[in-house]
């Protein structure tokens, strides 16, 4: 068939990629290609369409009437006039976009979409049917020689495509307005009745929680997708389904349930300190970070909304803004875009990622507003009143909406969402406890999250899940909830203190899948940040187990974020020890070496020079007896960071001079036994 291959899954809705057939193209080929797109559009005659059954099922008749007529000229091996090429040629290009009409019509999930587009979709109906009709008027039916039966239904579909009317259905329209009466309901802080929801996803088919979300997850595509003009109604809608899916459907039907989110995102975890990297109020890599009048830095989209939101104060430290000033932070802009380069982080997903998040520090609409704050007290009430299938169920609806939503999780919050969602976390249920746990782990990317969960004593029983949870995936998300709450550095010590967290993060070290062991490592880094955890991090025996890891992993980021928390250990002088006593400075090098992250070179650089520091000559010994270390420091000098190089330039000072004492003959016992020598 003459067309142009493409993704239909990728295709947006309402974009018609037809493609017009060359001028060269042979009849018969033409004619070929007609009929087999005419057979393809008929094939749509036993899809479901929810809405635009008439003009669909009109349009579908149609072109099977004309595909008769195609057959007839193909079987009969007539030679087509150029004009008929002509005509065909149109046809051709015509009937690729109503197939495209047709398959966004059926389209799954985009029953509500479709519905509230009705005059648009009507318009491209409209619009095509006539093409099809003008298209006739150069085709010399009168010379071609075909049967009458066959000219006579030609004629008949070409005179119906000139007068047909082409109208919104009347039950169409009914459902379009219900769903509009219902947003203005919540634009007026109204909660419609069950019966006018009921009546409105019964009319377009979607009958369980599934074919809910899957609405859902579509909307949530064109929002993504959309221009600012479309997103209040995209907003709106999206708060119309996810209320319906909330207080319609009382029972998960899991087969089809979105369970992406409980994938380990190796981007977002990962060993950088979140308050350098990452924006304090989306926690999201910052990809324009500004500073404001208190000297807290933000991404600048997600401060100004938080500004135009009409907030005089400092998100993070709550201090009064003296000026809405925003001072470009260029160092760290370079900083982190040297990161990205450097570990392969696509910079044009990022920033599409955090213009996403940005936009959801605000409601998009009144309406959306309006009903994200019902059903948060909705799944409130149904975690603390609820029967154990409505509990589970609630919890799942928190871990989805506040997935990747701001003002989702700030309305969940305030709903006071987190001390039932806490008590869920003792639960013998293995759903209930993941989903608890999940649910915990997206509300603790909110400031007021994370202060609500330590308030209530949730950092026992976040812990409590991490060391004793059912299942595998229930400890892996509580190691990842542990990561947000220690960007605050007041519970670095709080969580560190309780004897059972860091030994517990190392056995999920041990025992995690790939996605456990990352999650462990990240915890374990963001809990080093404060000093007084550094020695119960070693003394749970995580050094060897790092080691283990750098030498064995396949997984380059886990390799990385391996190196960063041994870098962040080796600053004290019991971690340097341990570090030396393991004889790792050949597996170090190698690394140091081998990596293509710059992130890694530095963190070798980084032991190296914490090892020599806190180590003295012996350690120091170590390292100048291979030789071929000075040329990889000199490569970070030139080509690593500005930390980098002058981590490096401080290591090769320091071997320096220890060669110059060596060869003054102080020191060479050193190198001449070093094999035989214990270090420490």
């Amino acid at each position: 068939m003459i067309q142009k291959k493409f993704n239909e899954v990728d295709r947006r809705i309402f974009y018609f990629p037809a493609v017009r057939p060359c001028e060269t193209v042979s009849p018969a080929t033409l004619l070929g290609s007609l009929i087999v797109l005419s057979q393809n559009i008929g094939n749509y005659q036993s899809k479901f369409f929810a809405t635009q059954r008439r003009n669909s099922r009109e349009a579908i008749r149609k072109i099977g009437i004309l595909l008769v007529f195609f057959e007839e000229i193909h079987d009969r091996g007539l030679i087509l006039p150029e004009t008929a090429v002509l005509c065909f040629s149109e046809l051709h290009l015509t009937f690729q976009k109503i197939r495209f009409l047709l398959e966004d019509c059926s389209r799954e999930g985009a029953r509500l979409w479709i519905l509230m587009k009705s005059e648009m979709v009507v318009t491209q109906f409209r619009v095509l049917i006539r093409t099809v009709a003008t298209a006739f008027d150069i085709l010399p039916l009168n010379s071609m020689d075909i049967c009458g039966e066959v000219m006579e239904l030609v004629e008949l579909v070409a005179k119906q495509a000139r007068k047909a009317r082409i109208e919104i259905d009347p039950n169409d329209e009914r459902a379009m307005r219900r769903v509009l009466s219902v947003l203005d309901l919540f634009e007026k802080g109204i909660e419609p009745e069950f019966q006018v929801l009921k009546w409105v996803l019964d009319y377009l088919e979607i009958k369980t929680w599934s074919d809910c979300n899957k609405e859902i997850k579509f909307l949530e595509e064109q929002w993504v997708e959309s221009e600012e003009r479309e997103v209040p109604f995209l907003s709106s809608l999206l708060g119309f389904m996810c209320y319906c899916r909330v207080r319609i459907f009382d029972t998960l039907d899991y087969q089809n349930a979105d369970q992406t989110d409980v994938r380990c995102n190796m981007e977002v975890l990962s060993c950088l300190n979140p308050e350098d990297f990452r924006c304090p109020i989306s926690l999201e890599l910052m990809i324009d970070p500004v500073t404001v009048s208190t000297g807290q830095t933000y991404d600048r989209s997600s401060i100004q909304k938080w500004l135009k939101a009409g907030h005089t104060i400092c998100p993070k430290t709550g201090e009064k803004l003296t000026n809405t000033e925003l001072v470009p932070n260029t160092n760290l802009r370079k900083l982190i875009h040297q990161f990205c380069a450097d570990n392969g982080v696509s910079l044009a997903k990022t920033v599409k990622k955090t213009r996403d998040i940005a936009r959801t520090i605000l409601p998009g609409s009144p309406a959306a507003a309006e009903a994200m704050k019902f059903l948060s007290r909705i799944v409130a009430r149904n975690l603390v009143f609820g029967t154990s299938e409505q509990k589970n169920k609630a919890a799942y609806e928190i871990r989805l909406l506040a997935k990747a939503n701001i003002f989702n999780r700030s309305c969940l919050i305030e709903a006071g969402t987190i001390p039932p969602l806490l008590n869920l976390l003792y639960s013998f249920n293995k759903s209930i406890q993941e989903n608890a746990i999940a649910a915990l782990l997206k509300l603790s990317k909110h400031a007021n999250g994370k202060k609500i969960v330590v308030e209530n004593g949730g950092l026992r029983s976040i812990v409590a899940v991490l060391k004793r949870g059912i299942s595998l995936e229930a400890k892996q998300t509580a190691a990842a909830t542990i990561f947000y709450l220690s960007s605050v550095k007041g519970y670095r010590r709080l969580i560190g203190e309780i004897d059972e967290t860091i030994p517990a993060l190392v056995d999920l070290i041990k025992e995690g899948t790939p996605c456990g062991k990352k999650n462990g490592v990240v915890a374990l880094f963001g809990l080093a940040l404060y000093h007084g955890n550094r020695q119960r991090v070693i003394d749970a025996g995580t050094i060897p187990l790092l080691l283990h890891i750098i030498a064995s992993s396949n997984k380059d980021e886990l390799i990385v974020d391996s190196l960063a928390l041994l870098a962040t250990l080796a600053e004290c002088l019991d971690g340097a020890l341990a570090i030396l006593q393991a004889s790792s400075f050949p597996l170090i090098t190698r690394i140091l070496q081998s990596t293509t992250s710059q992130a890694g070179k530095e963190h070798c650089v980084s032991i190296f020079l914490s090892c020599c520091t806190n180590g003295g000559d012996e350690a120091v010994a170590v390292l100048a007896k291979d030789t071929s270390v000075m040329s990889s420091l000199y490569s970070v000098t030139t080509d690593g960071t500005a930390q980098a190089s002058k981590k490096a330039r401080s290591l090769i000072k320091m071997l320096h001079k220890f060669h110059e004492t060596s060869s003054s003959g102080h020191g060479c016992q050193a190198f001449t036994n070093e094999q035989s020598v214990h270090v420490w």
